[in-house]
């Protein structure tokens, strides 16, 4: 391993893409081989999973893994973008209660599925969305299935006719459009105005470290790329079987109803193997 084969967990400021957070890390560190673990919007703050050298092979995995966010709503105004940086679409007024609110939430919970907004970097026909967006284009979507593990309202302003919701979501889940699709619900449409991510790749925004103040002590080893995934302490003889990508013929040890696990030996992650008919056999290895 090298010594810039790490992680590293970012708060994100505002006003930053999530790959402006990378340029600077990249010349900050003096690497190109950089890479992160989930898009945040530029106007979202929070957790950022970076991976740098033979960690970027795992940031998948990263990218997969459940997510948390606290979001605020401002109810009674829809925007182009479904947040706060696209123009006003439609302004109604807002009579609704927080009792209103949670009733209607309850049809978001669980497996749900959602219409990726044209402000994304889902591609249609080749090309990301967000450049179609760009040029004033709206073409069709496919929805996707998503799920809300968690939804609860945390605060509810009538004043302000604003609600704030922490949630627990797949990733690949929009935040914007589940508040959006709840607006609409309400019949009263809502964006959102301020999004914070507070949990990401198994690691809380406590752990995270302010882009500003992030040098190479705080790199952390290649392992944690896939903290959110179950491990597996290998011996010696199977770890020099795993660093080259062969199979395992027994799948002991991997708990019920998980389909990947990373192989650990003293700690160091060597690979990460995904179940398949009783064995274990190699999705990515670390390798040289």
């Amino acid at each position: 391993m090298s010594a810039l084969d790490g992680v590293l967990v970012i708060d994100k400021p505002p006003g930053m893409t999530s790959h402006d957070v990378v340029d600077v890390v990249r010349k900050r560190f003096g690497t190109k081989k950089v890479g992160h673990g989930g898009t945040l919007d530029p106007d979202a703050t929070g957790v950022l999973l970076l991976g740098l050298g033979r960690a970027t092979r795992f940031l998948a995995y990263a990218q997969a893994s459940p997510k948390r966010y606290t979001a605020v709503a401002r109810l009674g105004v829809t925007t182009s973008t479904q947040d706060a940086s696209g123009h006003v679409v439609e302004e109604r007024g807002v009579a609704i209660g927080a009792g209103d609110i949670q009733e209607a939430m309850v049809a978001f919970r669980g497996d749900i599925e959602q219409i990726p907004p044209m402000v994304s970097a889902v591609k249609v026909g080749g090309e990301r969305l967000y450049k179609k967006a760009r040029r004033g284009e709206e073409v069709e979507r496919q929805a996707r299935p998503v799920s809300i593990f968690e939804l609860e309202l945390v605060d509810f302003s009538a004043e302000r006719a604003e609600a704030t919701f922490d949630l627990r979501c797949s990733g690949g889940t929009y935040v914007r459009t589940l508040v959006h699709d709840l607006g609409a619900v309400l019949g009263c449409g809502a964006h959102v105005s301020s999004l914070r991510r507070t949990e990401a790749g198994g690691f809380p925004v406590s752990d995270a470290v302010p882009l500003e103040a992030v040098g190479t002590e705080h790199l952390r080893p290649p392992v944690d790329v896939v903290a959110s995934m179950p491990r597996l302490e290998v011996d010696d003889a199977t770890a020099r079987t795993v660093s080259h990508g062969g199979p395992l013929e027994s799948d002991a040890g991997v708990p019920m109803g998980v389909d990947h696990v990373a192989l650990v030996h003293n700690g160091a992650l060597l690979a990460v193997y995904r179940r398949s008919g009783g064995r274990l056999v190699a999705d990515r290895v670390v390798g040289s």
